[in-house]
């Protein structure tokens, strides 16, 4: 039997298991579904366990738990492949939107309904099917490399203990290579692979002028204006090129490669359609740049709010005594977010004018982005095992969002490759999420092809 055939006859069993678990509301931004996560770690650990991994931990945190699995290969010599992702979901407001019970999984032809369905359980566990098959069709008692996965229980809350959960348990998660199965392909007709996803780091800045509003008949024309200042500030934010212009912001920027771009192009951009589900009317952005690659490839200055003075009804003719903004920086590889963050405060310092008095709060220590290796022999191995499953070219995506995967790739010091099936219109985080079975299928398989093809390049 091989391995295509073994999946599809234990599709069944797969898609029943699978329901099992996305039944259980593992909310971890919720307090009240906090047992829920917990019994969500359980179900995968018992579920991996019958699989036949035979190291299975639940991992407190002073959080959620994660769940750790290894199955070690025969030979000892063998590559290590660490697979990451997570059990906790989204919550599922507003429940009105819903046409299913979120937490009763509902098949409509190939599509599976529920939260967490694509973004991320249905991912993790095909892993595991995806081990069974290699093993019957090769006859094998272990899997030619040594799989572990970690799968965490708070990625939908900002992996607040994860870094530390990694640090704690460094020497257990040694790997060669790690497997991100935590994003989306392009289209279900045209496999992709993910190699980058942006950082991020965000500020609030506030103007601060007169002790109080004042009569702009009076005062006005004579006194800095906190709200004008603030606009001048943000507007000098980005050049004439619509790049941002941020001193030293660029700092270390890794652009990317000739080739990166030419898959990029390649892929059936519509850009009306992609307009059409922005709700705009026309795109804007770094000169130079595609819209896929502004999204993708380039550093970011986006103003997300600003305030001051009077919103009411009607007029009333003052001077604010202060103005206040919210900015967000989407960050590529190459970029430090707390470098980003020095020059953003050097820069709103510089350009606060005499007389008001600035205050810059950031939001965090930011994400770092990450990317992967476009040349290494994981990520070639990796495109090579999905091509074998999905029979067709795969093509390179990013992503213009964040996640754990800096953090992953610092402290396991270890090479990243993202092996994912879900796709943009799964709905994740939204109402109705879905995903497609015969897809996860295709990860499953995957996965399975990318042990053999690992194991048989070696370290």
């Amino acid at each position: 039997m091989d391995v295509r055939t073994y999946i599809e006859e234990h599709r069944d069993e797969f898609v029943l298991a699978l329901k099992e678990w996305l039944e259980i509301p593992s909310i971890s931004a919720d307090p009240a579904h906090h047992p829920d996560v917990h019994r969500s770690a359980r179900w995968l650990a018992d579920h991996l366990t019958s699989t036949g991994f035979p190291t299975v931990e639940v991992w407190e945190t002073p959080g959620l738990p994660a769940v750790f699995a290894e199955w070690p290969a025969a030979n000892p010599e063998a590559p290590t492949v660490l697979v990451y992702g997570h059990h906790d979901v989204q919550p599922v407001d507003p429940i009105a939107e819903w046409e299913t019970d979120p937490f009763k999984p509902s098949e409509r032809g190939t599509s599976l309904y529920a939260r967490g369905a694509s973004d991320d359980k249905g991912q993790v566990l095909f892993h595991a099917l995806g081990v069974s098959a290699l093993l019957a069709a090769s006859g094998a008692d272990a899997p030619p490399v040594t799989v572990k996965l970690l799968v965490e229980g708070e990625e939908e809350s900002g992996s607040v203990h994860f870094a530390e959960l990694m640090r704690a348990n460094r020497d257990r998660l040694d790997c060669d290579v790690v497997v991100i199965s935590d994003t989306t392909m392009w289209a279900a007709d045209t496999p992709s692979m993910c190699v980058g996803m942006r950082g991020v780091t965000d500020v609030e800045i506030s103007l601060h002028g007169p002790e109080r509003d004042l009569h702009s008949g009076s005062f006005g024309g004579a006194v800095p204006n906190p709200l004008k200042a603030m606009a001048d500030l943000l507007s000098g934010m980005h050049d004439e090129d619509d790049r941002v212009a941020i001193p030293g912001f660029h700092d270390g920027v890794i652009e990317a490669s000739s080739d990166e771009r030419d898959l990029i192009a390649r892929l059936p951009f519509d850009e009306r359609e992609w307009l059409a589900t922005a709700a705009s009317t026309a795109t804007w952005g770094e000169k130079g740049y595609s819209t896929l690659e502004r999204i993708w490839l380039r550093p970011t200055a986006e103003i997300n709010g600003m305030w001051g003075g009077h919103t009411g009804s009607g007029g009333k003719t003052i001077v604010p005594r202060s103005a206040h903004a919210k900015v967000s920086f989407r960050l590529v590889p190459g970029q430090e977010p707390l470098h980003v963050q020095e020059c953003v405060r050097a820069y709103v310092e510089a350009a606060t004018p005499e007389g008001l008095r600035a205050e810059i709060e950031f939001g965090g220590p930011g994400v770092r982005a990450c990317a992967s290796d476009l040349s290494s022999p994981a990520l070639k191995s990796a495109r090579s095992a999905m091509e074998r499953a999905f029979d067709k070219e795969v093509l390179f995506t990013r992503e213009g969002g964040s996640g754990p995967e800096a953090d992953i790739a610092d402290i396991l010091q270890a090479p990243l490759v993202f092996v994912a099936v879900g796709l943009d219109e799964d709905r994740i985080h939204a109402p109705n999420e879905k995903v497609e079975i015969p897809l996860l299928l295709k990860g499953a398989e995957s996965a399975a092809y990318l042990w053999e093809e690992l194991g048989a390049s070696g370290r």
